[in-house]
């Protein structure tokens, strides 16, 4: 549906996402998950990312406690270090702090505990899964989420290639009202021909609400520039669907 490629964007330095405002998904703050491992490479992320047009930064940490046990508090911590140094590094990007988490018993902990989920907003939250098979307690734990005023936002659901022989399932999480959030780099063949085909499936059934870098290096950056899926993601925003400029 959507293909990388394009003769006249091709001439062109690179990307500009302007028309977007925010990226709403990232793993910018320095040494804590499988993104930037020091404050060096977060700050040449972020300048690269006000390159290519953004304005605003919606970084999301993980919070998958089998692997990175990260807290509200020293998130919030770590960040406004990162934002203090992008300021006086010059960098001219609004930045704030959510974060990605992994649907499991320690999300589960925290509803049950009343504790406050960090948000993109008022009340989106950014959540995602095995990418090996979804769990038994998946619609448990959305509904609880919804249940006390949150709106998942389901990250990146092409990554999710197991459900390419189900795809009932992804009709399940909208019929509940989850949003959808599509990976730029899933417009191409970043994540492998898969992931590309359900992408577009996805987007055929008109099912995307929000798109992000999901930014964890410098290889991800060096592909967002390309010119040609800044043509094709201009396809999909003007469906005017899109909520990445309210963010």
């Amino acid at each position: 549906m959507f293909r990388i490629f394009s003769r006249s964007a091709s001439s062109r330095r690179h990307a500009d996402y302007g028309f977007l405002g925010t990226d709403m998904h990232s793993h910018l703050i320095p040494g804590i998950d499988d993104g930037s491992p020091n404050m060096a490479t977060s700050l040449q992320l972020v300048k690269g990312m006000a390159d290519l047009g953004f304005q605003k930064l919606i970084t999301t940490p993980h919070i998958m406690w089998d692997m990175y046990q990260n807290e509200k508090t020293d998130l919030c911590r770590r960040f406004e270090i990162l934002k203090e140094s992008a300021g006086q590094q010059g960098i001219k990007v609004e930045m704030k702090v959510a974060a990605e988490y992994f649907l499991d018993d320690h999300v589960a902990g925290l509803l049950k505990d009343r504790q406050r989920l960090m948000t993109m907003d008022d009340n989106k939250v950014l959540v995602e899964f095995s990418m090996a098979s979804p769990p038994l307690s998946l619609k448990d734990i959305l509904f609880e989420l919804q249940m006390q005023g949150y709106q998942p936002v389901i990250a990146h659901p092409e990554r999710y290639i197991y459900m390419e022989h189900g795809k009932q399932f992804f009709d399940e999480l909208k019929v509940i009202g989850c949003l959808f959030q599509l990976n730029i780099l899933s417009l191409g063949n970043y994540y492998g021909k898969s992931v590309h085909e359900l992408a577009n499936y996805l987007l055929k059934k008109d099912y995307y609400d929000m798109v992000g870098t999901d930014l964890h290096h410098a290889r991800h950056l060096d592909a967002l520039r390309n010119p040609a899926l800044e043509t094709s993601l201009k396809k999909i925003f003007e469906s005017g669907k899109i909520l990445n400029p309210s963010l």
